[in-house]
């Protein structure tokens, strides 16, 4: 009995995934279609160069990426676009679609093949993913135990804990074991939003950022530094030094990756002054003309300059920014803060008091829309254990590595 419901499940499993395939068809023709030119046509243009060449596979990451992940002028994604214009649509099939909007990008090991089904290993999240192909298990076919696979999968519901390809997919073999835990530590640290897809990096990436922002406070003396570009990327890079030295000496401890030298990003090197934050709920971040800002608070006076309101406005503005910078300069100045921000926006009854959070909340609206995770990236023991060269490292915890944040 057992042997025939298992039979059934899989029947319908194949069905299911048969008509994942049909929807995909589906989207991709419609994510094709003329109404979307203006906009994934530049993305291929940009990525075939200057020669107009692009390879197969590179131009169906492109699409796809496009089809589940860019975000058109109104905020929606091409999905959202698909779902809403088709009326006709089931319950079921609105769920799974608007399900694909949320892919898994990452570096897989694998652990073993289950009949059409490959188990695999998220070297970036240390999750495993029981993954299908639409074309069933020729999918699979050239890849094996202990090889490893570039992918993006996608959840199949209501089968959970099943996923599927989606988009074109590399395949490595074992002996490729080096560069493939780089490229996996790389996607690690730059897009840490990965790892956190795993619940328990959340916790270990909170305590591990407690860790280090005491480290940098102990090192630099303050959580806050004020310094010209050339002198921030100096200091930075004796604190990184020195926390790989002090990781060094430990015993218990498996010695982190090498960090290759910090440099700031071009246009914060042409700043006047760089401001370094490392707060402990929005991690490390690096502000320009930090110097500037801090002097229009300090002396309100100078709100009437042009280049001082530009720079408030800017910071106001950009979205990349976080209220960081501006919350710590009105509890650092409130004497003077209302009279900053009445001159700025040319409202004379305004108070921070009264009146900040929203002003934030209106110009930040992604910054509170998302839930907070840690500013540093996470690494499993299988990572881990390829980064060290295939040695199994002392702990088998996860080993902790301090994120480069994006600059703002």
């Amino acid at each position: 009995m057992a042997d025939v419901a298992r039979s059934e499940d899989e029947a319908s499993l194949r069905d299911l995934i048969e008509h994942c395939a049909e929807l995909k068809g589906e989207l991709v023709e419609f994510a094709q279609s003329a109404r979307f030119d203006r906009w994934l046509t530049p993305l291929l243009l940009e990525a075939a160069g200057p020669e107009r060449l692009l390879d197969e596979g590179a131009a169906i990451r492109i699409i796809d990426n496009f089809i589940l992940r860019y975000r058109l002028p109104d905020g929606a994604t091409v999905v959202d676009r698909f779902v809403a214009g088709r009326r006709a649509l089931s319950e079921a099939d609105r769920e799974l679609l608007l399900g694909w909007r949320d892919p898994v990008e990452g570096v897989f090991e694998i652990q073993r093949k289950d009949g059409d089904a490959v188990v695999l290993l998220n070297l970036v999240d240390d999750l495993e993913y029981r993954t299908y192909s639409n074309i069933g298990r020729a999918a699979f076919r050239g890849v094996s135990k202990g090889g490893f696979l570039l992918a993006c999968l996608v959840p199949v519901h209501p089968a959970d804990g099943v996923w599927l390809v989606s988009g074109a997919m590399s395949s490595y073999p074992k002996t490729s074991a080096t560069e493939i835990a780089q490229a996996a530590l790389q996607l690690a640290t730059t897009h840490p939003e990965l790892v956190f897809r795993n619940p328990e990096k959340i916790e270990q990436g909170w305590k591990s950022m407690r860790e280090d922002r005491a480290a940098f406070i102990e090192f630099c003396g303050s959580d806050e530094l004020l310094l010209p570009p050339a002198e921030a990327e100096e200091r930075l890079n004796a604190y990184y030094r020195h926390r790989q030295e002090a990781a060094a000496e430990r015993p218990d401890r498996a010695r982190g990756a090498a960090f290759p030298a910090f440099e700031l990003p071009q246009t914060l090197a042409d700043s006047d002054t760089i401001g370094v934050i490392y707060d402990e709920v929005d991690g490390l971040n690096f502000y320009a003309d930090y110097g500037m800002l801090r002097d229009l608070f300090a002396d309100p006076a100078l709100s009437g300059r042009k280049q001082h309101q530009d720079l408030l406005r800017a910071y106001l503005r950009e979205e990349s920014i976080a209220p960081l910078p501006i919350r710590r300069l009105a509890a650092t100045h409130p004497e003077t803060v209302d009279t900053v921000f009445r001159n700025l926006l040319r409202k004379p009854g305004f108070t921070w008091t009264e009146h900040g959070d929203d002003l934030l909340r209106r110009r930040k609206p992604r910054y509170y829309a998302t839930e907070p995770r840690p500013g540093v990236s996470v690494i499993g023991e299988r990572l881990s254990e390829l980064t060290a060269g295939g040695r199994r490292p002392k702990l088998t915890r996860a080993r902790r590595i301090p994120r480069r944040p994006d600059h703002q």
